[in-house]
């Protein structure tokens, strides 16, 4: 069985784009993955594109689209639902109601990054470099923890803290 997982933020044009289309093209057998935004910007970022097409990663059919596409009566339920707007910096972050496990994986967001070309493709390489190694905590997840929500809930939320240094550690 596939799980279903949304990514959430504010203007769905970066990170909640990064983190679908790398969870998408890493895990599609696995998980069916969607993002939105509660204030969705309505175009997918070109530095988001052009960083997921750097790393091989697929950017077709990639939209930016409201939460309210997946609260409809006939939406498809999602299993989880991870925001990653940054509360450190103030930005607010959807409020989501539903049968679905929530969590938070904030990161600021490379979108708001003043400078030249270099500084933005930067910024959108290390966003993508947290929600890479965020994601590869998940896959890492044990199949049976998705049988305990409790141990799962917990798990996601320490995924949340996850940085890509401590995915090198972790490794070697």
């Amino acid at each position: 069985m596939k799980r279903r997982v949304l990514f959430l933020c504010t203007g769905n044009s970066a990170r909640s784009v990064l983190a679908e289309a790398t969870l998408r093209a890493w895990a599609g057998h696995r998980f069916e993955v969607f993002s939105a935004g509660s204030q969705p910007a309505g175009t997918v970022n070109p530095w988001a594109l052009a960083q997921l097409a750097a790393e091989g990663i697929a950017t077709a059919g990639l939209r930016s689209k409201s939460w309210d596409e997946f609260t409809t009566p006939d939406a498809v339920p999602m299993d989880l639902v991870v925001t990653v707007c940054d509360s450190a910096a103030a930005e607010t972050c959807p409020v989501v109601l539903g049968d679905f496990l929530r969590v938070h994986w904030g990161l600021p967001d490379p979108a708001t990054v003043e400078g030249d070309d270099e500084d933005k493709r930067k910024a959108f390489r290390q966003a993508h470099r947290i929600v890479k190694a965020r994601l590869q905590a998940l896959l890492a997840l044990p199949t049976e923890v998705w049988d305990d929500r409790e141990a799962l809930k917990a798990a996601l939320d320490r995924i949340g803290f996850v940085q890509p240094e401590d995915e090198a550690v972790a490794h070697g």
